[in-house]
């Protein structure tokens, strides 16, 4: 039963990880406003930069993760395969 939960919490595909960017985004953009209202001028503005930027670097590292992930398993399953195709 717990491992039917916990598998509600791996992103297995792009699509997937396309959505959990875009809610950090929403969120992202909103802490950055109240940076831009709490702290007005360039102070504000590199602080709102820097919550977007989290967002790019943190998503580049999910879909990086999906595709290793991906070709991990391709890997496995090739390995694993081989032994057959070689007694064929």
């Amino acid at each position: 039963m717990l491992g039917k939960i916990a598998r509600l919490f791996v992103i297995k595909t792009n699509w997937e990880a396309y959505m959990i960017i875009y809610a950090l985004a929403l969120g992202a953009v909103e802490r950055g406003s109240v940076y831009l209202t709490r702290f007005p001028g360039f102070g504000g503005k590199l602080l709102f930069l820097a919550c977007t930027g989290a967002v790019f670097m943190a998503g580049a590292k999910i879909l990086d993760c999906i595709k290793y992930e991906k070709a991990a398993l391709a890997q496995k399953s090739d390995a694993a395969d081989a032994p057959r195709k070689a007694a064929a």
